[in-house]
Formats: C-alpha cells, structure tokens, sequence
C-alpha cells in the first residue's frame, strides 16, 4: 500500500486511484454533486477551491485542493518508489 500526499496532511491509498481528473469540465462538477448527494464524496480541501478529484475504486470521490499534475507527479514518485525498493 503506497499512502499519497494530497494536501494538508491528508493521505490517499494510491494503490486504489482509478484517475486523477481536473475540476474544469462540466461532466466532473456533475459527478462532484451526484457523489455528495450519495455520500461518496470525501472533501479534503480543508475549504479551498477543488481543483482536482481522485476517482477511487470504491466509488469514492476524493476532493483536493492540490492541482491535478502536483498529484500525478506525487503518484509517479511513490509508484517509482515503489518498484525499485519491491
């Protein structure tokens, strides 16, 4: 299980991530609402403005206030990490 940073000393399971998507189009901001309305959504903004999401294998939406290719970079490092040291 590889834990990934997402801001504000909050951590991820990064070994769960489907996608790391932007905020920006509209599709997104509807699965934002559909997510909050069934209660799949975790907000961990710590009340900034979303701009990315972390579409998990569960179903959740994870809400980070970090922008989407700090994320990606932090995945790559711990997935890189990760097959050099297993």
């Amino acid at each position: 299980m590889q834990l990934i940073n997402i801001g504000f000393n909050n951590m991820v399971n990064g070994d769960g991530i489907v996608s790391v998507v932007s905020t920006d189009a509209a599709p997104i901001k509807r699965m934002i609402q559909t997510a909050r309305d069934e209660g799949k959504a975790v907000d961990a903004t710590c009340g900034r403005r979303t701009r990315t999401v972390l579409v998990m294998d569960s179903g959740h939406l994870v809400l980070s206030a970090l922008t989407t290719e700090t994320i990606a970079a932090r995945c790559q490092n711990n997935w890189g990490e990760d097959k050099k040291h297993g």
